[in-house]
């Protein structure tokens, strides 16, 4: 007995990204096919078996989607299959493997029951829940909690991180993480925002002339005490004790994650463009306390008829998001690189971590 649904995916054949892909049922007759036991994967491969007679598959007791991608990432397997929303939560980390096509049609998640005594009450209250979490914003807010900052970031954009973690991160990581310990932050989450900024390149410049390691603007690191922008210390000194003070300075009634979220958005386009969003976000109704919701109407913020009601006027709006998006997803990465290296069996699907050095008292100034 099944609750509403919450969540609409697709079952995808995955597969590393190497020639001949396959690109349909047929292509996958005689590959070493591995699918969780017990799963609706088997019910839509069972169905269509009935054509074609050839196809097998072997269905692994005791294994999650993450040891499946594993086995395939090792090249011990040649295909399996999941859900689109957790090839979306971990295709990130899997930089060699594809979704090759969709198996079936899309299907929709939902939580179960057990029939009888008592079923009609318990899927009654579950009615109550998720109609309260879809009414109240809370269902969408955790849809874009886990799984929308990887939608943003391509496997290219991730393939060229994880070598960049692996050649360029080793000769500052002492640094990044000696800095977020004076400031009380998760180094993790340092090295993905000056990853974001510089590409952890101290002499980097953007278009707009900014440079450094953390992309400080000549008046704000001269109000950081920070003399040379070049040099990579003072840069990520100067970007923590930015962004602290940024955290500080939002209202307290927004509360984790959210909180860093915006942090790290203003720190990008300013806390008065992010006020000037959130207002909107309040006048159309949806929350501004959420990110999940102002990431949807700071974009607004480049067309004349949303900026010029505005106190701080036009910004480039899509930019803060794309820019939060890619440093939850860079945290991640590193997270999960973190929780590799140290557990067995391989660790699930990684949650949006809050960052620690945003759990604990803002002592640090």
């Amino acid at each position: 007995a099944f609750a509403p649904p919450y969540l609409d995916v697709e079952h995808l054949v995955v597969v590393r990204n190497e020639p001949p892909l396959p690109l349909s049922t047929v292509d996958l007759i005689g590959r070493r096919l591995h699918i969780m036991a017990n799963t609706g994967h088997a019910e839509v491969l069972g169905s269509l078996q009935a054509d074609h007679p050839e196809l097998t598959w072997t269905e692994a007791e005791d294994v999650e989607t993450i040891d499946l991608l594993d086995a395939l990432d090792a090249g011990e397997i040649d295909a399996t299959v999941i859900d689109s929303n957790e090839f979306i939560a971990n295709r990130g980390f899997y930089t060699q493997l594809r979704a090759a096509f969709r198996l079936g049609e899309p299907t929709q998640l939902a939580w179960a029951a057990r029939p009888g005594p008592g079923a009609d009450a318990l899927l009654e209250e579950l009615d109550r829940f998720f109609a309260n979490l879809r009414e109240s914003g809370e269902l969408d807010q955790l849809i874009e909690r886990f799984y929308s900052h990887s939608e943003y970031n391509d496997q290219l954009n991730s393939r060229e991180f994880v070598r960049n973690v692996e050649n360029r991160l080793p000769q500052y990581l002492d640094m990044i993480q000696t800095v977020a310990a004076e400031f009380d932050m998760d180094w993790r989450l340092l090295a993905a925002i000056s990853y974001q900024e510089s590409h952890w390149n101290p002499r980097a410049v953007s278009p707009t002339g900014v440079v450094g390691f953390m992309m400080l603007t000549q008046p704000t690191a001269k109000a950081l005490g920070v003399t040379n922008r070049r040099d990579a210390l003072q840069s990520l000194r100067g970007g923590a004790l930015y962004l602290k003070r940024i955290h500080q300075r939002l209202p307290s009634r927004v509360a984790e994650p959210d909180r860093t979220w915006f942090a790290l958005a203003a720190y990008n386009v300013g806390l008065g463009h992010l006020e000037d969003a959130r207002i909107i976000t309040r006048q159309q109704g949806r929350d501004p306390d959420k990110w999940a919701d102002v990431k949807e109407h700071l974009p607004l913020l480049r067309k004349r008829q949303w900026y010029r009601n505005t106190r701080y006027g036009y910004a480039r709006g899509n930019e803060p998001v794309h820019y939060v998006q890619n440093i939850r997803h860079y945290y991640n990465v590193l997270t999960w690189t973190d929780l590799a290296r140290q557990r067995v069996p391989p660790p699930r699907i990684t949650d949006q971590y809050l960052p620690e050095g945003f759990d604990i008292q803002l002592n640090a100034l």
